[in-house]
């Protein structure tokens, strides 16, 4: 089973994001549950979804407590709530912003992890550029399917296609198509970087 959560605040699309993600997963025949954290829901409130996907039915429906992947539209979040409360050791963790981990102060975090599972996409600053509004949670689901390979990217553009109509279907499209692409041009540089510093190894051995 693959648990995904997601962090945010109201207004920023924080259950739809989950909901895609399980349709995503539906279109690619597979079991999925998303529901929301109970709580307020406020403009700007901060709002926990979840999301589990799985190949055999899913008879759980308790919030995600270890999650594989957090999946964060908001670094305002990150010095107020425990956002990465559960994280498992191999976990994934994708956060909308346009700075890295370490300039965000979380060099020293990121470091017990693999590094290479966390990364940061400009989500809300795609979703303006292609939606006209900055909503990250299409971007997001984007980046998440490049960086896991949990759900493929043309599963979440049918998701996205299926729930949203016109400008909103494309634009939301859009923004996850040019995230996929920026997660995957990133985690093939890190690859090419990694390759390069093990051939120096070798030849300094």
């Amino acid at each position: 089973m693959f648990q995904v959560r997601f962090h945010g605040r109201g207004g920023q699309g924080v259950v739809t994001a989950a909901e895609l993600l399980a349709s995503a997963a539906f279109r690619e025949d597979r079991h999925a549950q998303a529901f929301p954290s109970f709580g307020s829901e406020r403009m700007g409130a901060p709002v926990t979804s979840f999301c589990r996907i799985d190949d055999k039915p899913i008879r759980t429906h308790e919030p995600v407590a270890d999650p594989d992947a957090l999946l964060i539209q908001d670094a305002t979040l990150l010095h107020q709530v425990d956002l990465f409360a559960g994280l498992k050791p191999d976990g994934y963790v994708l956060l909308n912003s346009a700075r890295g981990f370490g300039e965000l102060g979380l060099a020293d975090f990121t470091a017990r992890y693999r590094g290479e599972r966390f990364r940061t996409v400009p989500a809300s600053n795609l979703a303006m550029t292609h939606l006209g509004r900055p909503l990250p949670g299409a971007p997001l689901l984007g980046g998440l399917a490049a960086l896991t390979g949990v759900v493929s990217l043309d599963a979440v553009l049918a998701a996205i296609t299926d729930r949203f109509t016109g400008q909103v279907a494309a634009g939301n499209a859009a923004a996850a198509r040019a995230a996929f692409e920026y997660v995957a041009a990133e985690t093939a540089e890190l690859a090419r970087a990694a390759a390069q510093a093990k051939e120096r190894e070798r030849a300094d051995a």
